[in-house]
């Protein structure tokens, strides 16, 4: 299965990038929150995929950090909620503020995404309430933003995926931004990897 893909970026529209990898197009669909932190056409980019095989469909689903990856996965289990839905939930809400959704039962929330009706919403935090640690935490989600741009907000993700803690990751991001002219995903957490070790 696909699991990754990392190439250059033939087109992009709201809910599709078509991804050259090697000389292949990959048409992934991705949340409209992607969209805003994709690069532009012809950069290189690198997505985490989530590969949904039906009898009649083989279609990849593409997120800028593994976290938004892990509750897209998390999504589709619950019963009622397929890729389309789970794509449109994560569109109209970030990661962290759709777990702190459902940790908290706020189903007036969760009824506003397009197609979630009542028992839908109930079954979402039925189903995920305890099941969300990888998504980070409701402290996480009250921290503000403005200070990073979303490419080092993704590098901050993806460091607390390594394990740091947010303060470490935005200090370490800070650095990182201070020491290269580079704006790049992977030149920016690379060096930012080794600043919080």
């Amino acid at each position: 299965m696909i699991a990754h893909l990392k190439g250059t970026i033939l087109e992009k529209h709201p809910n599709q990038v078509i991804v050259d990898v090697g000389g292949v197009g990959y048409d992934v669909t991705i949340p409209v929150s992607a969209y805003s932190s994709l690069p532009e056409k012809g950069s290189m980019v690198q997505l985490f995929i989530h590969t949904h095989v039906r009898e009649d469909l083989l279609a990849l689903y593409g997120f800028m950090t593994a976290r938004d990856k892990a509750l897209f996965e998390k999504l589709i289990t619950v019963s009622g909620i397929g890729p389309k839905l789970a794509i449109t939930a994560l569109s109209g809400l970030s990661a962290e503020d759709l777990a702190t959704a459902i940790r908290s039962g706020s189903l007036e929330q969760l009824v506003r995404i397009p197609g979630v009706g009542k028992k839908t919403a109930e079954r979402m935090v039925l189903e995920l309430r305890d099941k969300l640690d990888l998504i980070g935490t409701a402290a996480q989600a009250a921290q503000p933003r403005s200070a990073f741009n979303p490419t080092e907000e993704d590098v901050i993700s993806a460091l607390m995926n390594f394990g740091a803690t947010r303060a470490a990751a935005e200090a370490g991001m800070g650095k990182a931004r201070s020491a290269t002219e580079s704006n790049a995903f992977d030149d920016l957490f690379r060096r930012a990897l080794k600043l919080v070790r």
